[in-house]
């Protein structure tokens, strides 16, 4: 039977994934969409939608014991990814001005806000636990256990 930590590891996971599906879908769109023909914003939306979809499937293939370090990366790639769109918002970014009336820009800083939650989320509760649940402090197989006077059991 699963446990809750695996349960959540895998709704984690799933939920992350998505998020970074829809990031990348987003940035996909407006490239077609006319932002390809932006002088370095262009081809840095093309980037980020091919990222973000490795991103996707590494979340879905990577084993448990190596999800904290992806969920991390993840992380900074789409904190990232965040932050362009709000400087791009308030100062402007590589000469180009975006504003909240563009096309999804609304929803693009929901799914990467949330993407930075899911994804700290779960680096966290990746990192903890593993085959370590469960187990007492100073229980683990590298731990001897010793007697009352001092000497080895």
């Amino acid at each position: 039977m699963a446990t809750e930590r695996t349960v959540a590891l895998i709704v984690l996971r799933l939920a992350a994934a998505g998020t970074a599906v829809a990031m990348g879908a987003i940035h996909l769109h407006l490239w077609y969409d006319g932002y390809r023909y932006l002088d370095t914003i262009g081809p840095l939306f093309l980037l980020n939608a091919i990222g973000a979809g490795l991103l996707a499937m590494s979340l879905l293939i990577t084993p448990t014991r190596l999800l904290s370090v992806l969920a991390t990366l993840g992380t900074l790639f789409t904190a990232g990814t965040l932050v362009a769109l709000i400087v791009s918002l308030t100062s402007g970014l590589f000469g180009f001005q975006e504003t909240l009336d563009a096309n999804l820009v609304e929803p693009t800083l929901a799914v990467e806000a949330a993407g930075c939650v899911l994804l700290v989320a779960l680096a966290l509760l990746s990192r903890h636990g593993g085959a370590r649940a469960g187990r007492a402090p100073g229980t683990g197989p590298r731990t001897a256990r010793r007697s009352d006077d001092g000497g080895r059991l």
